[in-house]
């Protein structure tokens, strides 16, 4: 299947990301902040970043933002997974350049059909 980085500052979220996508056949690396997570994404390569906004160091929107102003790492799809739910974060999130954007809490099943809808998309 795909190789998932999870940047998430939260180890519930991380934890059950982890069992889930694992679950699914997905292979999964994690970031535990903002900084992190864009170094690892600019190594590594994913398939695909799910990406939560509040986390230390730099914030997801500002990780996106980078992401997509880099050569190396502006075709990596985002998928914007994240507790912010007002319409100012989702617009701004999605124009700034994610494929998608979920709300925490989500169903796994929701979570599942969008991940497999973006990596159908962008590959």
């Amino acid at each position: 299947m795909a190789r998932i980085l999870v940047a998430d500052d939260d180890p519930l979220s991380i934890k059950l990301l982890n069992f889930r996508l694992r679950s699914v056949g997905h292979e999964v690396i994690f970031a535990v902040n903002g900084g992190e997570a864009l170094e690892i994404a600019t190594r590594e390569k994913p398939d695909l970043v799910l990406l939560d906004i509040m986390m230390p160091v730099m914030n997801g929107f500002q990780v996106l933002r980078k992401l997509k102003s880099q050569e190396e790492t502006k075709n990596i799809p985002v998928l914007i997974l994240t507790s912010k739910v007002q319409e100012k974060d989702v617009v701004f999130g999605l124009e700034a350049g994610a494929e998608d954007y979920l709300t925490k809490p989500f169903s796994f099943a929701e979570l599942n059909a969008r991940v497999n809808r973006v990596l159908a998309s962008c590959s």
